[in-house]
């Protein structure tokens, strides 16, 4: 159940959290544990500003994260500027070259069933990592370079296959990352 409140006539609030068996995000299991994940988010004369997290059930820091965002719709695109943010990640377990901060600019498109979405980090990721995505209906393509891939490859590799769908609050996910050899089905539902 989304909670969304008007603070005015032209202001809207929504406030919620997810709920998933795990983190998965383009293609990569962050924490290897349930999360929840809290979100608010306000619109304003046309400009979004939120802010989102994840937070592992058994406490471990790699599934943690607290990210803000500001977007705007410009017709079917959206510009969105995001500061990921990793608390108690310091970097030294060499698993990504990143800091607890990543800057991240992308633009996403939507139409009817098809969307696409391409994003690039700008800070705090020494590899500058970028992300290429289409999905039609049900079915999503992830590519990505730099943190995304095993090796900090500078090339792009197709880093998350994911077949999903949504039933009133559940959501239900298969995602294949074939650059990690790795698969999980993910399952969640929203309050």
């Amino acid at each position: 159940m989304m909670l969304v409140l008007s603070t005015a006539a032209f202001a809207q609030t929504t406030l919620g959290v997810d709920v998933y068996n795990r983190y998965v995000w383009r293609g990569t299991d962050f924490g290897n544990a349930a999360s929840l994940q809290p979100y608010i988010e306000t619109s304003i004369a046309g400009f979004t500003f939120g802010a989102w997290s994840a937070w592992a059930i058994n406490g471990a820091p790699g599934g943690n994260e607290n990210d803000l965002y500001l977007s705007r719709d410009v017709g079917p695109v959206s510009l969105t500027l995001t500061d990921y943010f990793f608390p108690g990640y310091d970097g030294s377990d060499d698993i990504f070259d990143i800091d607890n901060h990543i800057i991240e600019v992308s633009g996403g498109f939507e139409l009817g069933p098809v969307s696409a979405l391409l994003a690039s980090n700008v800070s705090g990721d020494d590899d500058n990592s970028s992300y290429v995505e289409l999905s039609y209906a049900m079915l999503t393509l992830g590519m990505g370079n730099g943190f995304y891939t095993v090796k900090d490859d500078p090339d792009f590799n197709l880093v998350s296959v994911a077949l999903s769908a949504t039933r009133d609050i559940y959501t239900v996910s298969y995602i294949l990352n074939p650059e990690q050899k790795t698969s999980f089905l993910v399952f969640g539902f929203s309050l």
